[in-house]
């Protein structure tokens, strides 16, 4: 066999350590105002863990082991929140709100509304993550994966519970309809 393109530059796989259940505490990287998807107001809060922390620098670590051209923020060190109420755009939704409280409350802070740079005052802000288990299904195949659920305050971290496991919702069986000019057979309509 020839060496494959790439080989001396591959990373190795083992030494993975998995992130821990339950509260960490945390400073924020960069909080990014951006719009969803589908056009609605939403922030991107990137994060790390910090001292006092059972795993300080986690993300950072990750991010810097990252060999690719084009590196991002670990997936699990961000938290993406929608700005407003999913059922009513006039109201400001639940998780924002919490994220702000939690921010304001951690740093003895207010938060300065307005202006082109809103985000920049998170930068260094310490606050409290709750990690929790959420199933994703990927090429049909299922699995458990450790993510950000909620924040919190950097006090409640010690104490904070475990999130029960979220799962992806079961959808209604879809039935299928009797082609035109047809009737639909049943299983008691079957004679055997």
């Amino acid at each position: 066999m020839q060496k494959p393109n790439g080989y001396d530059e591959a990373r190795e796989t083992g030494g993975y350590t998995p992130i821990e259940l339950g509260g960490h505490y945390a400073v924020i990287k960069q909080v990014v105002e951006k719009q969803s998807s589908t056009g609605k107001p939403m922030i991107v809060v990137l994060f790390d863990f910090c001292d006092p922390d059972k795993q300080p620098g986690y993300f950072a670590e990750s991010f810097e082991s990252d060999n690719r051209e084009e590196k991002k923020w670990p997936f699990a060190g961000t938290k993406y929140i929608m700005v407003q109420d999913f059922q009513d755009t006039n109201k400001t939704s639940r998780q924002f709100k919490t994220f702000c409280s939690c921010v304001e409350k951690s740093n003895n802070m207010t938060i300065s509304w307005g202006g082109s740079d809103w985000g920049k005052q998170f930068k260094g802000k310490k606050i409290g993550v709750i990690y929790g288990e959420e199933e994703q299904e990927y090429d049909g195949e299922k699995s458990m994966r450790t993510l950000p659920r909620f924040f919190c305050q950097w006090e409640r971290v010690k104490g904070a519970a475990v999130p029960a496991a979220k799962y992806l919702t079961i959808s209604e069986p879809v039935v299928p309809k009797a082609p035109e000019g047809f009737s639909m057979i049943t299983d008691e309509e079957i004679p055997f």
